[in-house]
């Protein structure tokens, strides 16, 4: 059915709305944000930067390598890029190099074999950072809301003490959007992350300060989470590989905002890391015992799989229709954004923020205040939600029964490769290539 003249309108005024936004940030961009004299981070030199996590982790068992020397060289390898890339907003040297000698010394005493040692902690000395928006205990957990800025983390989330217990080594946390609600990582507590293979370009979001972290080498395995292509855009931007798991397999439990009501239907949390051999022995330790209910052990042969793909959705100038409401439909019981906005007790009112955004006075940023004014005027009735529940179970259907237990669906992470900072604001929408993978009855994801 076609929209109707008024839908039509307010879409009128929100491509024109997003088109002045952007040339604001067009000018932005040359006119301001940090100077770099290149454009892209020195390369690696120090080979144990360039070996996966698995392979680091051998290497420490075996006692070839030395924990505190890996830790270090990665130490050394954020302080010359990070001031570059931002991708890192927080430090834990002091402590990952207490636990990195800690590791040493056991390894020191040989009362463990190899395969006791790689059974117990598969990720022994392993380096590993974590998205702002997780709990790491002793580390700030703000989401970037300033009204956060001083939230300190008094226990590991869920999956941080499982990775921890597996033997990995925390770095530090990386940078997120505003609440994790953007695909650019830019907030006003630790500003904007860019993208190591051109400063000049976007990390993603919301985990793209843990994409660009994984890229430049400063980490080699890291935890993210999505719920319309948190994890996927940014390791598509940055080029590492991230995964966003079936619902309920891996525990979300220790992140802020929480997920509640329908939500925690499309949240997840995965592994985020630069070699792609690292995902399934991550998985299966973020998972916990929810990985009995996958199958990672079983072999598949290429050969006997069916693959499909598309270019592209047919989408729109502005968005996917279908894409959004799909996503918009599903939240039976939300929070409003609103609401996370002033975390649960200041009364914000967006409008007001938007006046003062343009004074240069709101503490929050233009996405976040965007979001929030749409929220106000989008309303969904009972009728219309079934309507598109209806859509959902329809592309549900069609999709499982194509591919069966054997197919593989190849489709764009984005339409574009990382756009230029500021360029997301005149296409807000296209999240919506990850965004309608995120159907609580379809995946695994992988980017």
């Amino acid at each position: 059915m076609a929209p109707s003249f008024t839908a039509r309108i307010q879409l009128f005024l929100l491509r024109a709305l997003g088109f002045l936004i952007g040339l604001v940030g067009r000018a932005a961009l040359v006119l301001g944000g940090p100077k770099f004299a290149s454009k892209t981070p020195r390369p690696v030199t120090e080979p144990l930067l360039l070996l996966s996590g698995m392979q680091l982790a051998k290497l420490i068992r075996q006692r070839k390598v030395k924990c505190i020397d890996v830790v270090q060289a990665y130490i050394n390898r954020i302080k010359d890029v990070n001031p570059m890339i931002n991708g890192i907003v927080k430090y834990r040297f002091e402590e990952a190099m207490k636990e990195a000698h800690a590791v040493d010394q056991k390894l020191a005493e040989k009362q463990e074999d190899e395969a006791t040692l790689e059974n117990k902690w598969p990720f022994l000395g392993v380096p590993l950072t974590v998205k702002e928006a997780f709990q790491l205990q002793g580390m700030p957990n703000s989401s970037g809301l300033m009204n956060r800025r001083d939230a300190i983390a008094k226990t590991d989330a869920t999956v941080v003490a499982l990775l921890k217990g597996a033997g990995a080594i925390p770095l530090g946390i990386t940078n997120c959007s505003e609440l994790c609600m953007w695909y650019e990582s830019s907030n006003k507590i630790y500003g904007r992350s860019n993208n190591p293979y051109d400063l000049q370009h976007i990390v993603g979001g919301s985990s793209g300060g843990e994409g660009c972290t994984l890229a430049a080498a400063c980490s080699v395995i890291g935890v993210g989470s999505d719920i319309g292509g948190s994890i996927r855009m940014p390791a598509f931007f940055n080029g590492i590989f991230g995964h966003k798991p079936s619902p309920g397999v891996v525990p979300n439990k220790g992140q802020f905002p929480l997920a509640v009501g329908a939500q925690e239907l499309f949240l997840c949390t995965g592994p985020m890391c630069r070699y792609a051999e690292d995902l399934a022995p991550m998985l299966k330790v973020m998972a916990g015992p929810g990985i009995k209910r996958l199958k990672l052990d079983t072999k598949v042969h290429l050969k006997d799989l069916k693959f499909y793909w598309m270019e592209h959705d047919g989408g729109s100038f502005l968005m996917s229709k279908v894409d959004q409401d799909l996503i918009m439909t599903q939240k039976k019981e939300p929070v409003k954004f609103v609401d996370l906005l002033g975390d649960h007790g200041k009364h914000v009112s967006p409008l007001w923020e938007l006046i003062k955004w343009c004074l240069g006075l709101s503490v929050y940023t233009i996405p976040s205040i965007g979001l929030a004014l749409l929220e106000e005027k989008l309303r969904y009735s009972n009728e219309k939600y079934q309507k598109f529940k209806a859509v959902e179970e329809s592309l549900r259907k069609e999709l499982v029964d194509m591919l069966g237990d054997d197919g593989v669906f190849l489709y764009p992470s984005h339409p574009t490769v990382a756009p230029k900072h500021h360029v997301p604001l005149t296409r807000p929408f296209n999240f919506a290539y990850t965004g309608v993978c995120t159907q609580r009855s379809l995946g695994p994801f992988i980017s």
